[in-house]
């Protein structure tokens, strides 16, 4: 899960817990709120009753049925039950109502003086109420059918709101953190995209004391650091190949013309050839390391308009005249957008290198001395793909094929280091482009060049 999700989902969890809290505090008040206000109406009904019924003397038990019924504070279903200090009834305001009493209900009225407790639906309240001459007892029984229909309206609000602003919360919530880590988006972006081509890349900041910017700031830093590490070691490295150059250029000349004299014994010569061809591959190695410290040199151009058909044709001629032995076999697809994808932009020289040592890595590690060309069109774009037969490589030895330096066991008996491959990777990257190898058939290596731009 990425940072910005789990943000989200913390904030609006927290958020959902709290509001279901906060929903719950609110309907628990309210409905004791309700029991509370219920209770009460009903206190002030019942001591109404006893008052009514033991100190206006004129008032009998129908008169003060008929001011029950009609009083502005009528409960709903409520029935009234007054008992004298005997536990005899001597009022009951409705008689097809029912309140289920006992005698212990009046003995605890006379030790507690009030109890209120829920029958069911109905909700009964009890009081104790003395006077000189007797004690009175009375039960009210009602049903709160008003409040319970505002606590029920109450619920509904409360969880209609919860899961509206809950589902509000979590889409603003994931927008918001969406929104907020947007520059730590790019940032992932920009860093996915930084290679050895181009460590110039830095990351904008406002200079502002934000998290985000600070680490940007930081790894713009590190990138200075980087770049200029990297330059003087590329630095180095040329430097030192251009040197060696020309020491081993004056001994591969005198070696020849040592060779070529005939006061020179064949023992000799054979002895100096021996040594000449490892001053060549020296010289090979030192050239290949020089091209790879050139590749990626920001002075060289790369917007120039370039046919690859005809960098391969003359990769082609030059592998012939270095191997007049390989052949190469090309085919072109039938596609009418081919002729604008063979367009591509680069520097002709460093494509013409890169297709050479693809070309004599086929033919070299071939079994016939041949190799396939092959031009097509995928998704747009030109894709070149050379293929051979010939000893393939395992699953390991293909996980570091480009890797410098790295020879397969199919490599015995052939010379090289290793740098060819590398060097075409570097090379295609600088242009946007890329190299697979894969084995389509048992003794078939097929490397495929997909360029993107």
């Amino acid at each position: 899960m990425t940072l910005k999700n789990r943000i989200s989902l913390l904030v609006s969890l927290l958020f959902t817990i709290l509001f279901g809290l906060a929903s719950t505090l609110i309907f628990v008040l309210y409905s004791n709120f309700r029991k509370e206000e219920f209770r009460d109406r009903l206190e002030i009904k019942a001591l109404s009753n006893i008052k009514l019924l033991v100190n206006v003397k004129q008032v009998d038990n129908q008169l003060l049925k008929m001011i029950d019924q009609n009083s502005i504070n009528k409960l709903y279903d409520e029935k009234t039950l007054v008992f004298d200090s005997n536990y005899k009834l001597i009022y009951s305001s409705i008689d097809d109502a029912k309140i289920n009493w006992s005698i212990d209900d009046l003995k605890y009225l006379k030790k507690n003086k009030t109890f209120f407790k829920q029958q069911g639906d109905y909700e009964v309240y009890g009081v104790f109420y003395d006077t000189k001459d007797k004690d009175f007892y009375a039960l009210i029984s009602a049903t709160d059918d008003y409040g319970k229909r505002k606590l029920l309206f109450l619920r509904y609000t409360l969880v209609i709101s919860y899961i509206f602003f809950t589902c509000i919360c979590w889409v603003l919530t994931s927008f918001m953190v969406k929104k907020a880590m947007s520059p730590l988006g790019l940032f992932h972006q920009k860093i996915r995209k930084i290679n050895e081509n181009n460590l110039d890349t830095r990351i904008a900041s406002k200079n502002n004391k934000n998290e985000i910017d600070l680490i940007a700031n930081e790894f713009n830093f590190m990138m200075d650091r980087i770049e200029i590490s990297y330059q003087k070691q590329k630095e180095f490295t040329a430097h030192a190949s251009h040197e060696l150059r020309t020491p081993l250029s004056r001994i591969t000349a005198k070696i020849e013309n040592t060779i070529t004299d005939d006061t020179t014994s064949i023992k000799g010569k054979t002895f100096l050839k021996s040594i000449l061809l490892d001053v060549n591959q020296l010289t090979e190695l030192i050239n290949s390391l020089l091209v790879l410290s050139k590749i990626d040199n920001k002075n060289q151009e790369h917007n120039d308009i370039q046919r690859m058909d005809e960098i391969l044709f003359s990769a082609i001629e030059n592998l012939n005249n270095s191997f007049p032995d390989f052949v190469i076999l090309f085919e072109m697809e039938e596609n009418d957008n081919l002729d604008t994808a063979l367009e591509i932009k680069g520097n002709k020289n460093l494509l013409e290198i890169a297709l050479s040592n693809i070309l004599k890595n086929a033919c070299v590690y071939s079994d016939n001395k041949q190799a396939k060309v092959k031009f097509s069109i995928e998704n747009d774009h030109l894709v070149i793909s050379i293929s051979n037969t010939g000893e393939t490589l395992s699953e390991n030895e293909q996980k570091n094929l480009f890797q410098p330096f790295m020879r397969g066991k199919n490599a015995k008996g052939t010379s090289g280091f290793g740098l060819g491959l590398r060097i075409v990777q570097r090379i295609l990257n600088l242009h946007n482009s890329s190299i697979t190898y894969s084995t389509p058939d048992i003794n078939t290596n097929l490397f495929r060049i997909f360029f993107h731009s």
